[in-house]
């Protein structure tokens, strides 16, 4: 039984001794190959045409959520009074002021999901515009560098294998 034991032990062992030699090989064969990391979320966050960008839907969008924000504290104003008038209005008018007020709130909520669809919508716009340039530079980085793979977001890069500041950089001086 203990020599049926060894016996194994010794074959997994010579298994894994083989695994490893072939491993070692495959990795040596791709030595070669030439890797690096972008972070696109700093991209698209510290670049100047993601700063232009964000000042471009902050003008374009500022007045819309300045007016629904006014329109909310209206609201808000108006079902404090009700609230507090309540108490001395006769049924039927504090029903319809309540409905008033509901049909308001309606009204409200579907210009803000209004708002917040244009907003992504426009956002998704500029950011593909900003994705299509970086992409363009990131292609010539990797032709100047003999670059062969280069990995968005990856769990974790050496900093020398790390191309974002360099993309910022490119992205900066094109005008």
């Amino acid at each position: 039984m203990k020599l049926r034991q060894s016996s194994k032990w010794i074959q997994l062992s010579l298994v894994a001794f083989a695994s490893a030699l072939l491993a070692s090989h495959a990795f040596a064969q791709d030595a070669g190959t030439r890797v690096a990391v972008v972070n696109s979320e700093k991209v698209f966050n510290e670049s100047n045409l993601a700063k232009a960008m964000q000042t471009r839907l902050q003008n374009e969008f500022t007045k819309r959520q300045n007016d629904l924000r006014d329109s909310a504290q209206k609201i808000k104003s108006a079902a404090e009074k009700l609230d507090r008038d309540a108490a001395v209005m006769t049924e039927a008018e504090r029903i319809r002021r309540q409905r008033e007020l509901a049909d308001q709130d309606r009204e409200l909520q579907r210009k803000q999901r209004e708002f917040t669809e244009d907003l992504n919508q426009r956002t998704f716009e500029e950011r593909a515009k900003i994705a299509e340039k970086a992409n363009a530079v990131l292609k010539q980085i990797a032709e100047q560098r003999k670059i062969d793979l280069i990995v968005q977001e990856a769990a974790y890069a050496n900093p020398k294998a790390d191309v974002t500041d360099d993309v910022i950089k490119a992205l900066n001086s094109q005008k």
